[in-house]
């Protein structure tokens, strides 16, 4: 039986503590704004679906339920308002050697563990964007996924990436795994990745990771098919993405492409070490159940149930508990003392980062369907 410690029981004290999630969201998603009615209601269905669902949060008192819905939904209408943005600046989803050339391509966050050692040595920027206009700017997205990553983590990961919730929603669709165990080593392949796409990366001033092995370019944009090397990316994207991010979560309910895969887990990893919030157990209250590793979806509970190193912070292990040993904490702090302010205070910045970062594409998206098929 799951613990409810964090359920505040009061609909008037969440709707209150709700309150600055409502304002943050209106701040964060008015600046779209056109007057179109489709636009107008995108905006409003947004700010009531992040603030409801915040709300929800702290009135059940679990934290993964709802923020894998706000997080799923999310990644996938970003890649709706993200594709069709590319078709109307530049008329396809698909990009050629002349916007390379350019430097027309919108900045990945996953890109920032390919950059950093050219950028450092080279004093180089290897990917073909803009350093300071235009859309999702390589300036502006480093600022974002730096201090953000600061703040959390390696809680970028459930709460920010703009991929995520695929894994994460087909990791949810069947109820049991067929797959029951998965080899926690699995978790450190994600860091060989890291060093490797960032060294070959610096050894050819190219994005290697973007350029072959990336499978979110099914999602967001890809290499025009002009040749075999064409070709052969986008069939590597096709099976990645079929493989990393559809058939292993559902067969196993794990973040296999998160857990096991992406070179910018193992990056945002590192930042675990000094994020102010991170994931503990409190051992005088742990009865060695087991849950929080069995549930956890990114193999990130050790055999003796402490959270490792990349941990993303999505709260599962948490709302599983059946003791209350797994607690947001803060840093410096007291263990086993305010716990609930420490999950409360994770929860705002968090949460902040997810409506900031993906929240206009969500509404963008809802005036997209909405203009589509109706107005």
């Amino acid at each position: 039986m799951k613990n409810n410690l964090y359920s505040s029981g009061s609909i008037l004290r969440s709707s209150l503590l709700t309150l600055p999630m409502v304002l943050i969201s209106l701040l964060m998603l008015s600046q779209g704004l056109t007057g179109h009615l489709a636009d107008t209601i995108g905006f409003v269905v947004t700010v009531a679906f992040y603030s409801s669902l915040f709300f929800l949060m702290l009135y059940k008192g679990a934290i993964d339920k709802w923020r894998a819905i706000a997080f799923i939904v999310s990644a996938v209408l970003f890649s709706v308002s993200f594709m069709n943005n590319l078709i109307n600046l530049r008329g396809s989803v698909t990009y050629s050697d002349e916007e390379i050339m350019t430097c027309e391509i919108p900045f990945c966050h996953i890109v920032t563990t390919m950059i950093l050692i050219p950028a450092a040595i080279k004093q180089t920027i290897i990917f073909p964007g803009s350093i300071a206009s235009g859309f999702a700017s390589i300036s502006s997205m480093l600022v974002i996924v730096i201090g953000s990553s600061i703040i959390l983590g390696r809680g970028f990961c459930s709460w920010g990436c703009f991929y995520g919730g695929w894994d994460d929603g087909f990791s949810r669709v069947t109820r049991k795994p067929i797959i029951k165990r998965v080899n926690a080593a699995y978790r450190w392949f994600a860091f060989a990745m890291f060093i490797v796409m960032a060294l070959w990366s610096a050894a050819t001033l190219m994005p290697e990771y973007c350029s072959w092995l990336c499978p979110f370019k099914l999602v967001t944009e890809r290499d025009a098919i002009v040749d075999t090397e064409t070709l052969l990316k986008n069939v590597v994207m096709l099976i990645t993405f079929g493989t990393l991010v559809v058939a292993l979560p559902l067969l196993t309910k794990k973040r296999i492409q998160c857990a096991t895969f992406c070179p910018m887990g193992a990056f945002e990893s590192l930042f675990n070490k000094i994020s102010l919030f991170h994931v503990v157990n409190n051992e005088s209250k742990c009865i060695k159940c087991g849950k929080c590793q069995k549930s956890c979806p990114l193999l990130a509970i050790s055999k003796d149930n402490k959270p490792l190193i990349n941990c993303a912070k999505c709260g599962r292990c948490v709302d599983e508990c059946p003791t209350g040993a797994m607690q947001m904490h803060i840093k410096g702090t007291p263990l086993g003392k305010h716990f609930t302010v420490a999950r409360l205070l994770f929860l705002y910045p968090a949460y902040s980062l997810m409506i900031t970062l993906i929240g206009s594409s969500v509404a963008n998206a809802i005036s997209l369907i909405l203009k589509t098929f109706i107005f």
